[in-house]
């Protein structure tokens, strides 16, 4: 059974990260520029799931040194948004990264399915629901379904990336996913200063 704690602000003092953590974000919309980050969830990969409510005005000092800390891996799934949006509504830049989505297209190429929700059915049998996807996560006090949600979208990013990281391997493309990761970064700063639409890597 997972452990879920909620808390406002930052990450209290007691909750330490050692070589991963899985980070996810929720936010008010799909607009890096316009739509605020309501929420930053992280887990250990032992079952343990931390969400951060953010609140205008309150600095997150912790939450700000694991996103940081360049001893400690980040594991996302689509980490191209949320390095985006933790870079414009936080300020910090998050490294070093890895992405199970970007993982998934490189090492999974018989398929076109490449969400957290097929990732999980797929490599870990596990059936995710995601109704609360859309749900107000502004709100000041979140609902049971809301931290089971969030708390999904983190608790598998370890065996996920376990996964994923043998059948890189085997397909002879790790490097190749690592120097996608190193990227991500630029890529997210590309986003935010709008050189998503047209993409410059674009013809």
């Amino acid at each position: 059974m997972a452990q879920i704690s909620v808390f406002k602000g930052d990450l209290p003092d007691f909750v330490s990260f050692k070589k991963e953590v899985a980070i996810d974000t929720e936010t008010m919309g799909l607009n890096l520029l316009r739509d605020r980050l309501c929420l930053v969830q992280l887990s250990d990969g032992s079952g343990n799931a931390y969400l951060v409510q953010i609140i205008k005005g309150v600095d997150c000092p912790n939450l700000k040194k694991v996103l940081t800390d360049k001893k400690i891996l980040k594991i996302f799934h689509f980490a191209r948004f949320d390095v985006a949006k933790i870079l414009n509504d936080l300020g910090v830049d998050v490294a070093p990264i890895y992405c199970t989505k970007i993982a998934s297209k490189l090492a999974r190429t018989s398929t076109s399915s490449h969400s957290l929700k097929s990732l999980c059915s797929d490599l870990l049998g596990v059936v995710l629901e995601k109704e609360q996807q859309t749900s107000d996560w502004g709100v000041d006090e979140l609902s049971q379904a809301q931290q089971q949600y969030a708390a999904n979208d983190v608790l598998y990013l370890h065996q996920l990336k376990e996964k994923l990281d043998f059948l890189l391997k085997r397909e002879g493309r790790y490097e190749l996913a690592l120097d996608c990761f190193s990227f991500m970064s630029t890529r997210a700063k590309l986003d935010l200063a709008s050189f998503d639409n047209p993409d410059i890597f674009a013809h």
